[in-house]
């Protein structure tokens, strides 16, 4: 094969994967970004993937326990489900640190919030972080469970943002949620052994 040709089919083969893709659908982006697990080592497995937020403004401890008498944070939660467990202790030890009410919602309002906002309902857990005196004024702060300096770190955001930080700003430091979701897809007992 001289020099030419083989330079000819490098090039034919190079191109068959540019010419074969395809544009990524908003479905297929949606699954992509959404993880489903049933076990703690799958979460821990996802939760090893997620860069941990390092750096803080100066004013992230006096604006969290500063805020926390006007912010209540509310997520949803399902049975069984492990990252409901993880965001719940995650959440109630930062509470407690801070001085945030944390309390659960049901997955009806859970949805009818995410629909609201304009987000694809994905699964639980969902947060939020709303004004005590304001359950029209919500901001999402995890879309499935993250690392404790995450979740601390959107707390902060949401209280900026609720305070009138402008929300381009607040949403483009929130804008990395996990996606790690407990899994809809539990074996019915009933139906064990057949």
């Amino acid at each position: 094969m001289t020099g030419r040709a083989a330079l000819a089919l490098l090039a034919s083969i190079a191109l068959i994967p540019a010419a074969a893709a395809q544009p990524v659908t908003r479905e297929q982006a949606m699954r992509a970004a959404i993880h489903p697990v049933a076990t703690e080592a799958a979460m821990r497995e996802w939760l090893g993937r997620v860069p941990v937020t390092r750096d803080w403004p100066p004013d992230f401890a006096e604006t969290l326990t500063g805020q926390a008498p006007a912010y209540i944070v509310e997520m949803s939660t399902a049975p069984g489900c492990i990252p409901c467990a993880d965001l719940w202790t995650k959440l109630g030890s930062l509470g407690r640190r801070y001085g945030w009410q944390i309390r659960t919602i049901g997955g009806q309002e859970a949805m009818l919030r995410s629909g609201r906002l304009g987000l694809p309902w994905v699964g639980h857990p969902v947060a939020w972080v709303r004004p005590v005196s304001d359950p029209n004024r919500i901001v999402p702060i995890a879309i499935g469970t993250d690392h404790a300096p995450n979740l601390a770190r959107n707390l902060y955001l949401a209280a900026k943002m609720l305070t009138g930080v402008k929300p381009a700003v607040g949403v483009r430091g929130m804008a990395k949620f996990t996606g790690i979701v407990g899994d809809p897809t539990r074996p019915n007992p009933s139906k064990r052994g057949h």
